[in-house]
């Protein structure tokens, strides 16, 4: 009886420990096991007040003209109730609806049963099938590229109707714009409330799930780290490349469309944001595969915050350039478009060559040149779930030399071009660039945070190396 309780007490202990070493491994990557209490108040402000921040920003564009003051003044004065403003929001419609729950369905239908064919005619772009990079678990994961195909096919469609067939006005998306919001918001909640409870009972990979056992942090974060139906659905890389980015482009168009109806021009101010806008979207798609080794894929799980974020989020927010010039026609001086023309290209080139140093870098393991010469790099070693050690190389050298995350910097180059278009008249669409800032530092520290722990000693050297984050000399 002893010897079977003193070897039942053994297997607890060594299941235990297999346990404590998994949680050590797998706290390299991804999402914390265990919350704490500024990041549960931080979860709890963005399930409660995310949701009611974009319908504010909607709301003050329908009904204030864009401004984000008068509202909170006409509360505070007395001159309106919450009710007033509540009833004056166009509710839920039927055609809203239909027109949503058809463009997701067109997505999907793009998405899962078109194999890409982009790749077979276009020199340099990569597309089909490609291998994601290893999770903790050390499994890899096959996606299916075909972004820049389902693009191509939604704006082909779109000015074919525009220009031809006349099904419906270009002007359709803006004119059901609140409406829409309540169909993605509950698209955004579905899918959220669905992924917790396939992690839960279903998943696809038990060994890349973490569960805190709180359900706010879990809800938000999420709970697997690839969540898939089939082979071939994966949650991630469709929420977070359509049916929203797909969709980015053509609500600018609507935004167009609109202005031209309304006041009998498109500005160059909105030519401008549709252009740089554009152009990000298009990166986004042509490098769908280099995606696949980013931080949201390769160490965000999917929860709430990938889910609702960006069903709701994205289009809504990213958009608001646009939707102000409908209600704001602004007419840039030649010079100063041509600047902001100019901040936007200078950003995107920065954010696109250094992309593209770490991209050559790592296809090549390093045997390559970058600024004429063979790049200078730090190797370093992690291990995965299952205990196999991995090695890796950081690069020191072009834009990488200068700063741990310059793409960044082009990014948010191009992110205050889009605001500057605008001009200086009202402060809503600068909410992207102060976002952006927000997002970006975070995302720095963030990634900082999982590498130190990847990496150890190893991430040390690399940042006596490179020292600064964002600005060279500055951060």
């Amino acid at each position: 009886m002893a010897a079977h309780q003193e070897k039942k007490l053994a297997e607890e202990r060594k299941h235990q420990n297999m346990q404590n070493d998994t949680k050590t491994s797998q706290g390299q990557w991804g999402r914390a096991w265990e919350v704490d209490w500024f990041s549960l108040a931080s979860i709890l402000f963005l399930l409660m007040f995310a949701p009611l921040i974009v319908y504010y920003f909607i709301m003050s564009c329908d009904q204030y003209q864009c401004s984000l003051t008068d509202p909170l003044l006409d509360l505070l004065t007395g001159n309106k109730h919450l009710s007033d403003i509540w009833n004056r929001t166009p509710m839920l419609t039927y055609r809203a609806a239909a027109i949503y729950s058809l463009w997701v369905t067109f997505q999907v239908f793009l998405y899962v049963s078109i194999p890409d064919f982009c790749h077979k005619f276009l020199p340099g772009y990569v597309g089909g099938v490609q291998e994601g990079a290893v999770t903790p678990a050390g499994a890899v994961n096959k996606y299916e590229i075909n972004g820049l195909q389902a693009w191509i096919i939604s704006h082909v469609l779109w000015f074919a109707n525009a220009y031809c067939f006349h099904f419906f006005s270009p002007t359709i998306i803006f004119d059901n714009w609140i409406p829409l919001l309540w169909c993605a918001n509950i698209l955004g909640y579905a899918v959220s409330t669905f992924a917790i409870i396939k992690g839960y009972f279903f998943p696809t990979n038990a060994k890349d799930c973490k569960i805190t056992g709180n359900f706010f942090y879990d809800y938000m974060m999420g709970i697997e780290f690839n969540p898939r139906i089939g082979k071939w659905f994966d949650f991630k890389l469709f929420f977070n490349g359509r049916p929203g980015i797909v969709a980015w482009t053509l609500i600018n168009l609507s935004f167009a469309a609109k202005q031209q109806e309304l006041h009998g021009e498109v500005t160059n101010s909105m030519i401008l944001v549709n252009v740089l806008q554009g152009i990000y979207v298009l990166d986004f798609f042509w490098n769908e595969a280099w995606y696949l080794k980013t931080i949201d894929i390769c160490h965000d799980h999917f929860g709430w915050y990938l889910g609702w974020g960006d069903c709701v989020w994205l289009p809504y927010l990213y958009t608001l350039q646009g939707l102000y010039l409908v209600y704001h026609p602004v007419q840039l001086r030649t010079d100063y478009a041509m600047g902001v023309l100019m901040l936007g290209l200078l950003g995107y080139y920065i954010f696109r060559m250094t992309n593209h140093q770490k991209d050559l870098f790592r296809r090549t393991n390093g045997n390559c040149r970058i600024w004429g010469k063979k790049p200078e790099y730090i190797e370093c070693s992690y291990m995965s779930v299952d205990g196999t050690k991995y090695y890796s190389k950081l690069m020191t050298s072009g834009f990488w030399g200068w700063a741990r995350h310059f793409n960044y910097t082009g990014d948010l180059m191009g992110s205050l071009a889009y605001c500057l278009a605008c001009g200086f008249e009202h402060l809503l669409p600068y909410f992207y660039i102060i976002y952006m800032t927000i997002l970006l530092t975070h995302r720095c520290i963030r990634d900082e945070h999982r590498c130190s722990s990847k990496y150890g000693k190893d991430w040390k050297c690399y940042t006596a190396v490179v020292r600064y984050r964002l600005l060279p000399g500055v951060f």
